[in-house]
């Protein structure tokens, strides 16, 4: 057996028995509800579904837990999974609803160790008037045309300092790569920090942090919960002695990074602990999310040919363009890129860089029909929507070609979740994946061996997706 598969499923399988007992044993129901609840099952004694769920969530298809429940009860129906009952849902009408709902109907449900390292303050966690202020600072940063700008230089040149070292017949491991890449942009754009020691001592700390996001809920020396504790308070001191500095400068009329748009804001509750936490919440992306995306283009431009052509003819005649006209691409160059976005949108839609959104039901809520009793947890998978046949043609193909004529803002695509909390980094995401592709494209071609290719779990588990390069000229 697969002994990562048990190292990771053991601290689950302890981990809900743990938040089972602190549930409970079960949320009781009142009796008038139990023939309203959606069909399904709460499974096992103590553990529920959660063994099975974490299983499928590791195999060439996450989405078999949810495609045999569904089969059987529904696209909507109960469980049991981390500790406690839930409702899931793989229906788009009902998901876009949960994301929509304010914080007095549902508020964000996490594993209790990703709740203790975010902390209290986390823009994940919080909810009303502060959460709405904080997202919206950030959301307008993140759209400015400034931002845009310096996320394209630092991009361009963290991208070219990386591909000069790339070697023809020397494996080139793509996530590694592009880890480096956005972790370092996203950090400039955050406390606007460049490469050097401080730089690779934040990442050595921010390694150690997340790799406890997901761990026994036990706080004790010699535990993956008390380092990743400890390697975010070094963080914290590190990241407040860069804001107190800021402080004490006083204030800037034209912010330079979201520390700036943090401090700028009036609001007494934005302290120094507070910033500190949410930019530390913040890199999260830079390791994960951005990367992940960027592995699996390359993985599905790979198996494409048709796809990588025209990605490529698309790249290569802008910048001959830009080269004739003498001229830098700009951000809005890259964006305007109609083939690339559609390779981008496609690639969101397969990969699933998020799965999906857990909440917690503040009172009881009735959607089409369906119960969500006070105090259950719902999860609203994305994934099995954006895999659904009778949602998108042949939904294991990669086809970017699908979105010639498809509109975008519709409940059946949501890769950024939605609603008050949808991701404010999304457009800087796409740009980021625009000019790696472009630069990729225009400087190599490629190939994976056969033993290589990986799919959407193995790349975030084992950051494998290795490929031999050669250089081209354009």
């Amino acid at each position: 057996m697969d002994t990562t598969w048990i190292l990771f499923v053991t601290p689950i399988f302890l981990c809900t028995l743990f938040l089972y007992c602190r549930n409970r044993l079960c949320l009781k129901l009142k009796p008038k509800y139990r023939n309203q609840l959606p069909l399904g099952t709460l499974g096992w004694p103590f553990i529920g579904e959660t063994i099975e769920f974490v299983s499928c969530a590791y195999t060439d298809r996450p989405e078999s837990f949810m495609n045999k429940r569904r089969a059987m009860y529904g696209k909507v129906f109960k469980s049991h999974i981390f500790g406690s009952p839930t409702i899931i849902s793989t229906d788009a009408d009902v998901n876009k609803f949960i994301l929509q709902s304010d914080a007095k109907v549902f508020v964000p449900s996490y594993p209790k160790s990703l709740m203790e390292l975010m902390g209290e303050s986390s823009i994940l966690l919080i909810n009303g008037a502060l959460q709405r202020r904080i997202h919206g600072l950030i959301g307008a940063f993140f759209k400015s045309q400034q931002l845009k700008i310096q996320i394209t230089t630092d991009m361009e040149k963290y991208v070219k300092e990386s591909m000069v070292n790339w070697k023809e017949g020397q494996p080139i491991y793509i996530q590694d790569e592009t880890k480096k890449i956005a972790f370092h942009v996203l950090v400039k754009a955050l406390i606007s920090l460049d490469p050097g020691d401080e730089m690779e001592l934040l990442k050595n700390h921010f390694q150690e942090f997340i790799s406890g996001l997901m761990s026994l809920p036990i706080n004790l020396p010699g535990t993956k919960l008390y380092q990743s504790l400890g390697a975010k308070k070094k963080m914290v001191k590190l990241v407040s002695k860069i804001i107190q500095a800021r402080r004490n400068k006083g204030v800037k009329e034209v912010p330079k990074d979201v520390v700036d748009v943090l401090l700028n804001d009036t609001s007494e509750k934005l302290t120094n602990d507070l910033i500190a936490d949410n930019i530390i919440d913040m890199m999260i992306p830079g390791e994960d999310s951005v990367p992940v995306l960027m592995t699996l283009a390359t993985k599905y431009l790979s198996e494409c040919p048709a796809a990588l052509q025209q990605l490529t003819e698309e790249n290569i005649k802008l910048k001959k363009l830009k080269d004739q006209l003498g001229e830098p691409l700009c951000w809005s160059d890259y964006l305007s890129l109609p083939f690339t976005q559609k390779v981008i949108t496609e690639t969101l839609r397969m990969g699933n860089i998020i799965n999906g959104v857990m909440r917690k039901a503040l009172k009881d809520v009735e959607i089409k029909g369906y119960l969500i009793p006070q105090g259950w947890c719902v999860f609203a998978n994305f994934r099995s929507v954006h895999l659904d046949e009778k949602n998108y043609e042949c939904p294991y193909q990669f086809n970017p070609w699908r979105w010639q004529n498809k509109d975008m803002n519709n409940s059946n695509f949501s890769p950024f979740g939605g609603g008050q909390r949808l991701c404010p980094g999304i457009d800087l995401a796409r740009l980021e994946a625009s000019i790696y592709l472009h630069h990729l494209v225009t400087q190599f071609r490629w190939y994976a061996e056969e033993d290589t290719i990986v799919n959407f779990p193995t790349v975030r588990m084992k950051r494998r997706m290795p490929i031999l390069v050669k250089r081209v000229e354009t």
